[in-house]
């Protein structure tokens, strides 16, 4: 079933050039991982750093992780070594500790500015004004051990199709605008992270080059 499912995605996104699959992992055996990896995923997203750190260890060493769960600043040492991407970053303090402990492993770490769309407060993320602040702020200029990538969204839990497509809208529209506006050694951005097994053909519609995809691979959290 599992391999069924992925090559069903697999032939979905393959029209479309330059989109990213992330297999959302989080809360599954190592066992399920392990039968992904070996259908050819190579990229895992995970929400806790604990459960990342774990599956690490064990799985194949080729794997990309990425964080894709809100994170908190004294957890990050405990990813920095290898932590593909985090798609999470919310703030110029996790921003900083970031660069802090990449330092200290000696590489750069790609991040995403996770930026809020949705029409919920349970969702984490920076507006505008806010994003605008951080990028041009003197103390963001400083960071040479983390690259700025993209950006991220999650958008409204709702069976409104109209009101996700807006928001992927505003998304998309705010990447371009930074894109033209930041300019900067630790920015390149290219990446937008946007849509999940509900809705990744919408969010690809509309300009996603990133698609988390969890349930409509491995069914139903546990």
């Amino acid at each position: 079933m599992l391999a069924e499912n992925i090559k069903s995605i697999q032939q979905e996104l393959a029209p479309f050039t330059g989109v990213t699959l992330i297999a959302v992992t989080k809360t599954k055996p190592v066992e399920t991982l392990l039968e992904a990896y070996q259908c050819g995923l190579r990229m895992f997203g995970e929400n806790k750093v604990q459960e990342m750190a774990a599956k690490y260890e064990v799985l194949p060493k080729d794997i990309h992780w990425h964080l894709i769960g809100h994170l908190q600043s004294n957890k990050v040492k405990y990813i920095a070594s290898f932590v593909q991407m985090i798609h999470s970053i919310d703030s110029l303090k996790l921003l900083q500790e970031v660069d802090k402990q990449a330092k200290k492993c000696d590489r750069t770490v790609d991040c995403l500015l996770q930026i809020f769309i949705a029409q919920e407060e349970s969702k984490f993320g920076l507006d505008e004004g806010e994003l605008f602040e951080l990028i041009n702020s003197d103390d963001f200029k400083k960071l040479k051990n983390i690259k700025i990538k993209g950006l991220m969204g999650m958008a409204s839990s709702t069976e409104d199709i109209g009101q996700i497509k807006r928001e992927f809208q505003y998304l998309k529209n705010l990447f371009e605008k930074a894109k033209q506006n930041f300019q900067a050694e630790n920015i390149d951005m290219q990446e937008l992270s946007m849509g999940m097994s509900g809705d990744y053909l919408l969010a690809i519609a509309e300009g996603s080059s990133m698609v988390r995809v969890g349930s409509k691979i491995f069914g139903s959290r546990l």
